[in-house]
């Protein structure tokens, strides 16, 4: 078979999940009036090896191609989603979840107020629903959402008051059937679960958590067997991040974590600093880094850069939330550079702005590489699948 990037065609007929119709229809046609934009796609993810999307459609004259759609909505409603991340090869069976299937966690509930979502979905690889996880009102669940090879789903969330205030929230490590194992909270190493990043040897795991409250990450080691998971210990490893109050989003401050295991370095996107910064020693760390190195400092691509994960070939990929040194004419941006400042590429996943939050990245045997996206404007999950030449 011809080497191309291959995405699935989306189905034009809409959902109805619980008595609300899936918006997939309107992210059909976001797609199709910015379809120009996806040539980054050419650009960029020929750095990682693959062939060139334009190439793709070039192949197929009769239909215009595009990425897989999937309404992020459940049968409450919730609304506004925010983590994202792909259920990993080796997850143990018996229960909800497949590899190869994506978890959003919803961060409004149908009301559409910050900080009320309590649900998490679980979205097959070709777009359908299900029900994963619903927890007790107020959660706001956040894009820290992260899923471990020995069975356990971890999520954060931050839970606003009344008047609309944020409050510390916590962390919660779920089970493959969506209960909850063990709730963490902690006034300063857990002060605002924002964003996370897994990584496990055996049955050890660590996941780095950024914390937009106080404007740090916290490594927790843990182990994990079939009966449940043992927290060992939790440690600051990096603090001084920029954070605050925000019109536009609620609360800006570090959001996304990515971890390069190989070099024990852990990537920060800062967003009100509007930079991406990179921990060195992350993994082995007793104390506060500060916030390490400025490795990516970029007005001109970076928008308040929100999710961010490491690719195949070792570049990073962030999506820019627009609440920081907006631009109208780039907008809900995902952008690609290296460790060592270069700008790539990217491409709009929406015409407006705000639409941009979390991100996830799998990279299976078979080649094949799958970029998830949400986007909060439609309430629904974009995933491009690649495929190496």
């Amino acid at each position: 078979m011809r080497d191309q990037i291959r995405c699935q065609r989306l189905s034009g007929e809409s959902r109805d999940l619980g008595g609300k119709v899936a918006a997939v229809a309107g992210v059909r046609e976001v797609i199709a009036k910015n379809v120009w934009r996806f040539a980054w796609v050419s650009t960029a993810v020929t750095c990682l090896g693959f062939a060139s999307l334009q190439q793709a459609r070039a192949d197929d004259t009769k239909n215009r191609i595009v990425p897989v759609q999937a309404s992020t909505i459940p049968a409450n409603g919730d609304l506004n989603p925010y983590g994202v991340a792909f259920v990993p090869a080796g997850f143990p069976g018996g229960g909800l979840l497949s590899p190869g299937d994506i978890l959003v966690s919803n961060f409004n509930a149908s009301s559409n107020k910050q900080g009320t979502g309590t649900t998490i979905v679980d979205i097959s690889p070709d777009g359908a629903l299900s029900p994963f996880f619903k927890g007790k009102a107020p959660l706001g669940l956040t894009t820290a959402l992260g899923v471990l090879t020995s069975g356990f789903v971890v999520v954060g969330n931050l839970p606003t008051d009344p008047h609309g205030n944020p409050l510390q929230g916590s962390l919660l490590i779920l089970n493959k059937n969506g209960g909850v194992v063990t709730t963490l909270t902690d006034a300063n190493l857990l002060d605002g679960p924002w964003d996370l990043t897994d990584f496990e040897a055996g049955d050890l795991a660590q996941v780095f958590v950024s914390c937009v409250l106080n404007g740090t990450v916290t490594r927790i080691n843990l182990t994990t067997s079939t009966s449940g998971v043992t927290v060992n210990s939790m440690v600051q490893i990096a603090s001084g991040y920029k954070f605050g109050l925000n019109s536009a989003a609620l609360v800006v401050g570090p959001t996304g974590v990515a971890y390069d295991s190989q070099a024990d370095v852990l990537y920060v996107a800062s967003t009100s600093d509007n930079k991406i910064y990179s921990v060195s020693h992350a993994g082995s760390a007793t104390s506060s880094h500060g916030k390490g190195e400025v490795i990516y400092e970029d007005n001109k691509h970076l928008h308040g850069p929100l999710g961010l994960v490491l690719a195949p070939n070792g570049h990073l990929i962030s999506s820019q939330g627009d609440a920081i040194n907006p631009n109208a004419a780039e907008q809900s941006e995902i952008v690609e550079f290296t460790p060592t400042g270069k700008f790539v590429g990217q491409f709009a996943l929406d015409s407006t702005a705000g639409a941009a939050f979390g991100i996830a990245i799998q990279s299976p045997a078979s080649g094949v590489v799958d970029l998830a996206a949400v986007n909060d404007t439609l309430n629904s999950l974009i995933i491009f699948e690649l495929t190496e030449q």
